[in-house]
């Protein structure tokens, strides 16, 4: 007997989707998220209060993508009822290290006791809030507030020293989801 590869995503009632497409649109209490997702011989629909997610061409390559495009939209809905949070903690054992929000950029200064400046970009849609030495970034995308940790993580990299010596950096400790995004 051959296993369904039909992925269905149940609707929230205060969750509204429209599929344009390739795009698909999910708006909800705290916010929209428009994306483009598409791969050959997939399908997204929505009936009723329902999107499934099927398949015209059963290979491995479009049973893989079932799942993933179904992930895709589950987070998009869970993004605009709760939204993400990720906590990220500054490690550092003598400079101090100096953290500022500029625009769309974190500025880190004093890493390492170095004189330039680092960088770190903040992608649209996530807020990043500093309290002493732990950073908060929210959002209702998940794929957005986990790139601007990864983004914040790699800008305090250390390349050219011992890394079980130089631990200092600023670090994932956690994440959640959230009931409200600021």
């Amino acid at each position: 007997m051959a296993k369904e590869l039909k992925k269905t995503i149940a609707i929230p009632d205060n969750v509204d989707v429209s599929i344009d497409g390739r795009s698909v649109t999910v708006s909800g209490p705290n916010g929209e998220i428009t994306r483009e997702l598409w791969y050959p011989h997939l399908i997204i629909q929505q009936i009723e209060q329902n999107v499934y997610v099927d398949t015209t061409m059963v290979r491995k390559k479009q049973k893989a993508m079932i799942g993933t495009l179904a992930s895709h939209i589950r987070n998009m809905i869970d993004g605009v009822v709760s939204g993400y949070r990720y906590r990220m903690k500054m490690v550092y054992s003598h400079f101090p290290i100096q953290l500022r929000v500029d625009g769309d950029r974190l500025i880190i200064g004093n890493f390492l006791g170095e004189k330039k400046e680092r960088t770190a970009r903040i992608l649209s849609g996530v807020d990043v809030a500093l309290t002493g030495d732990e950073v908060v970034v929210t959002g209702i995308n998940k794929e957005f507030v986990g790139q601007t940790a990864a983004n914040i993580e790699q800008a305090t990299r250390i390349k050219s020293r011992d890394p079980r010596v130089f631990q200092d950096g600023i670090y994932v400790v956690g994440k959640e989801m959230v009931e409200s995004v600021e």
